[in-house]
């Protein structure tokens, strides 16, 4: 009698494994899963859940803090920054802070915030196209400064002025941790430029691989001309120490792969550094071979 009753044990949990695997299966799809989404956003549940379920209000950059974290585990460094350029009224700071908090929670890397801006609005522009002047004029979104560093934790560095002179002394002088993420959201070709110098001046401090989200991108009036794209153009151009290219496979996995950041999303690739890496592990192996 035990015997039957073991049988209809493991016959009743293997049945339980399949209905939850296709209840799971389930909620990931049209139109059920924006109700799970719901769930998740509303109720406790690990961090890394909510950003496969894009259950935050600004997904991007917890999918980036999250991928820095996990890349600063697979190196063996305990500690990280996280970068927002362009940071205007500070609700992405905000979010950027809140966010490191939990991953760090979570993963147990340390996160350092830093936010980049020119404190009243946009700064001068180009006299030609590549700062798309039809979409932009100097000032545009600018700071509340006093209000917003009474909001920030201990947590988050608010650096005040033009990227290319606060970039380089950032470099410099502060001992910050190695980049891991930044969030690009400067608008203009010019100030983009300038601040992807973080990843090219002597003394810089970056994981092997820096997740990175470019904001000005995928919308209709961007080219590869002008703004952002011609700003990443150029730096990939202009030297062969770092590269910068869309994050390749993000949306293999993703409950919902065609949300509008995912395409925004982008690595950059410390090619010098990969290229000194000498793995030290045994070799792998794909399996033995099926008897016929």
């Amino acid at each position: 009698m035990s015997k039957i009753g073991g049988i209809v044990s493991k016959t009743t949990k293997a049945t339980l494994l399949f209905l939850w695997g296709r209840s799971l299966r389930l909620a990931t799809e049209p139109p059920f899963r924006l109700f799970v989404k719901g769930i998740i956003k509303a109720f406790p549940t690990s961090i890394r859940t909510k950003a496969n379920w894009d259950a935050v209000d600004r997904p991007h950059y917890l999918v980036g803090v999250l991928g820095a974290a996990d890349e600063a585990a697979r190196e063996e460094i305990s500690e990280i920054s996280v970068i927002e350029f362009g940071v205007a009224g500070g609700n992405g700071l905000l979010a950027l802070e809140k966010y490191a908090a939990a991953v760090e929670g979570e993963t147990g890397v340390r996160i350092a915030v830093y936010g980049f801006d020119n404190g009243g609005g946009l700064p001068k522009l180009l006299a030609d196209h590549r700062d798309h002047p039809d979409q932009w004029r100097a000032g545009d979104f600018p700071m509340d400064e006093k209000l917003l560093r009474k909001r920030l934790s201990t947590r988050t560095t608010l650096l005040i002025g033009d990227v290319k002179e606060t970039v380089p002394k950032f470099v410099q002088q502060t001992q910050s941790p190695p980049v891991g993420f930044v969030a690009v959201d400067l608008d203009l070709y010019s100030s983009t430029k300038d601040a992807l110098q973080i990843f090219l001046l002597s003394g810089k401090r970056m994981l092997r691989r820096v997740v990175m989200y470019f904001d000005d991108v995928h919308l209709f009036y961007n080219h590869r001309f002008a703004g952002e794209l011609l700003a990443i153009e150029e730096f990939n151009g202009s030297n062969d120490q770092v590269k910068i290219d869309h994050w390749r496979g993000i949306s293999n996995s993703r409950v919902f792969p065609e949300s509008f950041w995912v395409q925004n999303m982008y690595v950059a690739h410390d090619i010098e550094s990969i290229t000194k890496v000498n793995l030290n592990r045994p070799a792998r192996n794909r399996g033995t071979l099926l008897s016929s």
